[in-house]
């Protein structure tokens, strides 16, 4: 170790142990495209808008930083910042897939959200068991069984039955541990004010599970059982009501299952309901997901493009599914994604027609349209292009589509198409194009902002930039350490974050030295060793909070900076050798002594101009000596 003091010996928390057991690079190509970029990975980045990839992923060190935004950290902070959600529910979500097994938390103690989710989930077994096991849900199974969906799916899918009882759930939660004003906040269970009491939500229905993009049950899809759909008032399905877990316009069914086929397949289809993605999935059509009935929303739309920006729609043909689709195909356009619609045969729905036919879904899929040739299609098929009415109307239609496209290329080829589709000049419409265009940009402008907004970035001065660079290239070319001390002064070094980094980097390559092993004092710079020797060190950084300065207030910030600039050297410099390293590290060097000598002449040139008018001539010849000095060794460095 390059460290000389004492670590505690305490049991590996649960957070390192899946820390040591997941890669970060294969985690993170689960969510967004990475491509390698010598021997890191690069993309756009997830957390804010950007056209050139700034996100940068380490797979030896483990962490990721974006140099668009500045966020970083590990793997937990990564799930943390894209998901929204606390450390807590961060290591829930990981647990599983490194294989950790996490100590079962009391429920007094857990969490507010933590609890709501663990409702949830007893809930999901609850019917799950009620399905497979009760005498009551006999016709449910000969229902799912009816439909197609065999063992395998309803164990995969945890598809279940809610018993008719008022109040089956509620006791069972109860007996669990858990109140009926937390229950409620879930949206399993309602009270009847009059009574002061509580029942369940769901009864005598069956229960398809609604997951969030990590897998955890937040809400449910109820279906009437098949004997008292014809005498239900309540309608044929019912669904969760909104929660604090389960929000629709943010949830997508099927996508913690599909998000791997998707990114192979680099597409996704999106079909309208949750029975059409279970049948597609079970049949070998595993990159499907559904809309539950709705519309894509902005939010949906962002969610699906981190995996791909190749969208197939197949939505049920009847005029609910067109006004669907419409919906969606409008909102994909705003994002510039790359979108067809799949027209399902014979007018059926896309479960239907694969368990009839699955040559003839198949089929559709090789055939899928390009959406604006589907809207081409649908507005043509209904009008006359001989009459002027006609051709008014499907420009009419079809303009504001157009309009909406953020590809200029795209635009321009279908503005083409239309004015010879309708026999009208091409520069007729693109007057009418831009007017659309101008109302679409007031459209936008007045819409709220997306969760997904950059970041402001904080601007930090050109000499805090070569600081970052300085310390970067020293971090991968840790055997330059002896010729920096000599070189590099640590004042010279802009901005006390920067500075304090710079003096622990000495401290602990000092500490390396004094060990009793002096083997290890050639060792490449380790960045855990690093971490550790910060995290143990008595002295803790001094933040400066000047405006000029990022206003780093604590070890975690300090932590972050150190794995930002590890990363900045390998981005910036990956394909150096020493020598070139070297010359680099003298470049800035020279650099920032110039901009430092610079600032300290400014310095004593107004002090030796206070000091004549006030006649003060002996501090004025001192100050001119002091002057020279620093003169003539600037005059060095620019030689």
């Amino acid at each position: 170790m390059f460290t000389n003091f004492k670590l505690k010996i305490e049991p590996v928390q649960p957070s390192e142990e899946i820390k040591n057991k997941l890669d970060i690079v294969d985690f993170i190509k689960d969510y967004i495209q990475l491509t390698p970029a010598g021997m890191n990975f690069r993309a756009r980045c997830p957390f804010h808008n950007e056209k050139s990839p700034s996100f940068m992923v380490s797979p030896d060190k483990q962490i990721w930083h974006c140099f668009g935004c500045g966020k970083g950290g590990d793997i937990f902070k990564f799930i943390m910042e894209l998901e929204g959600i606390e450390f807590v529910e961060a290591l829930r979500i990981l647990a599983p897939k490194a294989g950790v097994n996490l100590k079962r938390q009391d429920p007094r103690e857990a969490s507010e959200r933590m609890r709501l989710l663990d409702i949830v989930e007893i809930s999901r077994r609850f019917y799950h068991n009620y399905l497979l096991d009760s005498p009551d849900a006999k016709s449910a199974r000969e229902y799912l069984a009816k439909r197609g969906l065999d063992k395998g799916t309803i164990e995969e899918w945890q598809i279940g039955y809610s018993p008719e009882a008022w109040d089956g759930l509620l006791k069972e939660l109860k007996k669990q541990g858990y109140n009926e004003r937390e229950i409620e906040k879930t949206g399993m269970i309602i009270e009847q004010t009059q009574r002061k009491s509580f029942f369940d939500r769901f009864r005598g229905r069956i229960m398809f599970p609604i997951n969030d993009a990590n897998g955890n049950a937040v809400a449910f899809t109820a279906r009437v059982s098949p004997e008292r759909e014809a005498t239900e008032q309540m309608g044929k399905y019912v669904n969760s009501p909104q929660t604090v877990l389960y929000n629709k316009s943010q949830t997508i069914f099927a996508l913690d299952r599909a998000k791997q086929a998707i990114k192979q397949n680099d597409q996704v289809i999106i079909m309208e309901g949750q029975m059409d993605a279970i049948t597609a999935h079970q049949f070998g059509y595993r990159n499907v997901v559904a809309s539950s009935g709705t519309a894509l929303t902005k939010e949906q739309i962002a969610m699906l493009k981190r995996f791909t920006s190749n969208f197939a729609l197949a939505f049920d043909v009847d005029d609910a599914g067109h006004m669907a689709a419409d919906r969606g195909i409008r909102e994909t356009l705003k994002q510039n994604i790359n979108v067809t619609v799949i027209e399902v045969p014979n007018g059926k729905d896309p479960d239907q027609c694969i368990r009839e036919n699955k040559n003839s879904w198949d089929k559709a899929l090789e055939n899928a349209k390009h959406m604006m040739m589907y809207y081409f299609d649908r507005t043509f098929a209904s009008l006359d292009l001989s009459k002027i009415e006609g051709r008014r109307t499907a420009a009419a239609k079809l303009l504001p589509i157009i309009a909406s496209m953020e590809n200029n290329i795209e635009k321009s080829h279908w503005l083409k198409a239309l004015a010879e589709s309708i026999g009208v000049d091409e520069g007729v419409l693109r007057e009418a194009l831009q007017e659309n265009a101008k109302n679409t940009r007031e459209y936008r402008r007045d819409e709220t902002p997306s969760p997904l907004e950059p970041y402001k970035k904080v601007e930090i001065s050109r000499e805090g930039q070569l600081s970052e660079l300085f310390l970067a290239i020293l971090m991968k070319f840790f055997e330059l350490i002896d010729f920096s001390m000599q070189s590099m002064q640590v004042e010279i070094v802009k901005g006390d974050y920067l500075r304090d980094i710079y003096k622990y980097l000495i401290l602990f390559y000092n500490s390396s030295r004094n060990n009793k092993d002096n083997r290890n004092a050639s060792k490449p710079f380790d960045l855990n060793d690093f971490k550790a020797f910060l995290e143990n060190s008595p002295k803790k950084a001094i933040i400066d909070k000047s405006a000029e300065r990022l206003n780093y207030e604590n070890l975690n910030d300090q932590l972050a900076i150190v794995d930002k600039l590890v990363l900045l050297g390998d981005k910036e410099y990956f394909d150096y050798d020493f020598n070139s390293a070297k010359a680099e590290m003298i470049r800035i060097i020279i650099l920032l002594k110039k901009a430092f000598l610079g600032k300290k002449m400014k310095d004593i040139e107004a002090r030796i101009a206070r000091s004549e008018s006030s006649n003060d001539e002996k501090t004025s010849r001192e100050l001119m000596k002091e002057l020279k000095l620093l003169s003539d060794e600037f005059r060095e460095l620019t030689k």
